[in-house]
């Protein structure tokens, strides 16, 4: 590749937090990182898979990946974790808002509690962090924010309530920071997924559901999470410096029909 080319989606001298990175979309995203130089911050709340994703990122990349314990659930717990990622990393350049959960409820069998947890994991805790990390961004006068939203911040499917709803509000977020922002040469922008193999819809879709999903998209299939690494990585390093505000579909076609 041209080096001007490879300078542009280099992430050389650049520490990166993906919360949720154990797994998934959050472990491809931060092996993908690695692979471009750079510096991995990974947040979770199971030490055992956090352990392992970094023995395996490092193993392949020969990078060192700093592993950081957190329940995205609880609101002192984020709050902590920004500042032990910022005392130990001394920066965070790219945030990757990744962690997220779903519990499925029609809108008259909503328990409380449950959707405060789902506002609070997937809506709540991106704002938490975003505040913790953006004022050494500002000092910086650079940094990526990218939210994992969710095709369902647009669409939707029946029990999907409290995650449509937090989907659509990082949306949202997402634009009123870009303009918060922009100023400090920091980009806000989303990642809005399609049908991705990843364990969450595994555990609350059938197979049934799961082929009727793959046959609404263009692409006929589900997604493998390295394919999310390419969108994301544009969105974090230089070649995405004129890119804020803005949600990026990676959806294989889902919305088209």
């Amino acid at each position: 590749m041209d080096a001007i080319l490879q300078d542009l989606f280099s992430l050389t001298g650049r520490v990166a937090l993906i919360t949720g990175g154990n797994k998934g979309l959050g472990k491809a995203m931060a092996l993908g990182f690695a692979r471009a130089g750079g510096e991995i911050a990974l947040a979770g709340r199971n030490p055992e898979e956090l352990k392992q994703t970094a023995e395996e990122i490092q193993s392949l990349t020969k990078k060192p990946v700093s592993i950081f314990l957190a329940d995205m659930g609880n609101r002192e717990e984020v709050n902590r974790l920004g500042q032990e990622v910022l005392k130990k990393m001394g920066k965070v350049d790219i945030l990757i808002n990744n962690a997220g959960v779903n519990i499925p409820q029609a809108i008259d069998q909503i328990v409380d509690d449950s959707w405060d947890l789902v506002l609070e994991v997937n809506l709540s805790a991106c704002m938490a962090l975003c505040r913790a990390v953006v004022p050494t961004m500002k000092q910086n006068r650079w940094g990526r924010i990218i939210h994992i939203s969710s095709i369902f911040g647009f669409v939707s499917k029946e029990k999907r309530n409290a995650y449509s709803a937090t989907k659509s509000a990082l949306i949202g977020l997402t634009h009123a920071s870009a303009l918060d922002l922009a100023d400090f040469g920091i980009t806000v922008n989303c990642l809005a997924p399609g049908p991705f193999l990843t364990d969450m819809p595994g555990k609350i879709l059938s197979a049934q559901e799961k082929a009727e999903f793959a046959r609404t998209t263009a692409m006929n299939r589900w997604a493998n999470p390295e394919e999310l690494v390419g969108p994301a990585l544009m969105l974090a390093s230089e070649a995405g410096s004129y890119i804020t505000g803005q949600v990026l579909v990676v959806d294989g076609g889902y919305l088209c029909r």
